[in-house]
């Protein structure tokens, strides 16, 4: 998004602002603002859309409690000051993931005990109607807030999984098809988790579904890489359907 509103130039225009967040944004996160119309774009990386909180804070190896009911940082203590918040989790939802995290599931500020939430898929779904939920509460307060869930990127596995020497070699563009036919999103989930609320689905799943030349592959990697995409790409698309929903 950046690239496509500097044209990927540098600019006396756009000044880092990030210190103005520390502590608040993600290590991986960024936050720059265009002096020419006071406008200010965030980054802020929260995986699994949770609040984290270390177990024992005095401990530097503690796990961190990943709070499902509970909304991350970020979100909570800035929400009433955006105008444009879009989100999205999916792929970082699998129980190797959370324990490489070192992250504990949570809920009313204990651990999951219920035997159908500790199942990840359900925990996901869990969470992803917990936040629409408490945002569409917000925005009834809030008339100049615009919120969008986008959909799951889809991976492109082929002859296996990421783990299991799945590949994506293929180089040519929409050998699959060009054209999206489904009425409905393919994004199960998140589609029905909106419905009936104030929250705007931003569907790229199916569209991008058509795209699976256009992973980072083997392209400076040591290994397939058919979960990110390369850019200028498939992502360009996306800020292109957010541009024409805002």
């Amino acid at each position: 998004m950046m690239c496509m509103l500097t044209g990927g130039q540098e600019s006396s225009d756009i000044e880092d602002v990030q210190f103005l967040y520390t502590g608040e944004i993600h290590h991986a996160g960024w936050s720059y603002r265009f002096r020419s119309t006071n406008t200010t774009i965030l980054y802020s990386k929260s995986t699994r859309l949770c609040d984290l909180e270390p177990i024992n804070a005095t401990d530097p190896n503690t796990l961190n409690a990943m709070h499902l009911d509970r909304q991350p940082a970020f979100i909570r203590e800035n929400i009433d000051h955006l105008n444009v918040l879009v989100m999205n989790t999916a792929q970082h939802w699998r129980k190797t993931l959370v324990s490489w995290d070192n992250e504990v599931m949570y809920v009313n500020g204990a651990p999951v005990q219920d035997r159908n939430l500790k199942n990840i898929s359900n925990a996901m779904i869990f969470k992803v109607n917990n936040i629409v939920k408490w945002l569409d509460s917000k925005l009834a307060s809030n008339p100049n807030l615009q919120v969008f869930f986008r959909t799951k990127s889809p991976t492109h596995f082929f002859k296996g999984d990421w783990n299991t020497g799945g590949r994506c070699d293929n180089t040519i563009p929409m050998t699959r098809g060009s054209e999206v036919f489904e009425d409905e999103s393919s994004d199960k989930v998140v589609a029905a988790a909106v419905k009936g609320t104030r929250v705007k689905l931003l569907d790229i799943t199916a569209l991008s579904d058509l795209r699976d030349e256009a992973h980072n592959s083997y392209y400076g990697k040591k290994y397939p890489d058919c979960v990110h995409w390369c850019l200028p790409g498939v992502p360009d698309t996306w800020n292109e359907l957010l541009s024409a929903q805002l």
